[in-house]
């Protein structure tokens, strides 16, 4: 993919014509979770850019935006998400691209997922690196509300607007779905392939480079013995 391009696309189309440094860099690593989680898929790509972009107001916010006091946003001693300990609705807020980990368990359940103490350090939620692989991996998989990407945007059809069940039911829904179309068109522009999604994996020695490898070896113990 040509990022050059990419990134002069969506700075028209989405971001006013000024492109943050803080946004490319969040932008480059759910790209890099993509290239390892994803299936190369472009419309997947962009609808997940299109979810993260609109849930962290264009990549500006990394975890929810409210006061101290977790009663403000109802978390506090939430059984169903595990906030059982005094303090538990702040300590677990809504972190990461989409703000979609919440709760004790949901912390815990993605710690485990990552081998990170998570529920020991949420604040680790809001890092780049695992907030790209906790929204890639989790609308991959339908890790947030059962719904997962591939029921919305498949070999039948395309449907941004229902793909927001994935993450949350239809809320804005459409206005996603437009920047899921703008980060689609970015994707083609810059010609992103599905192999720029796809690792890189040497290739296998042939039967034919195996058996020199092996006359090598005994050659050389015959040599050794010999001397």
């Amino acid at each position: 993919m040509d990022d050059a391009k990419f990134f002069a696309a969506v700075r028209t189309s989405l971001f006013g014509g000024s492109l943050s440094q803080r946004a490319v860099d969040r932008l480059d690593a759910i790209f890099e979770a993509f290239s390892q989680f994803g299936d190369g898929d472009l419309r997947k790509l962009a609808y997940i850019c299109a979810t993260a972009h609109h849930e962290s107001g264009r990549f500006v916010y990394d975890r929810e935006i409210w006061g101290p006091t977790a009663a403000q946003k109802g978390y506090e001693g939430r059984a169903d998400l595990g906030n059982i300990q005094a303090g538990d609705g702040h300590l677990f807020m809504g972190r990461g691209f989409v703000c979609m980990i919440t709760g004790r368990r949901n912390y815990r359940d993605w710690g485990n997922r990552l081998g990170l103490d998570l529920t020991g350090n949420p604040e680790l939620a809001a890092d780049p690196t695992y907030a790209a692989r906790i929204g890639v991996d989790g609308m991959m998989l339908g890790t947030f509300t059962g719904k997962k990407l591939a029921d919305y945007l498949n070999e039948g059809g395309c449907d941004y607007v229902n793909a927001r069940r994935v993450v949350n039911g239809t809320d804005r829904a459409d206005v996603i779905a437009g920047y899921a179309k703008n980060y689609a068109e970015a994707l083609r522009t810059a010609s992103y392939a599905p192999q720029d999604a796809t690792p890189t994996v040497a290739a296998s020695p042939s039967i034919e480079e195996r058996l020199a490898a092996l006359e090598a070896a005994v050659a050389a113990l015959k040599a050794a013995k010999a001397a």
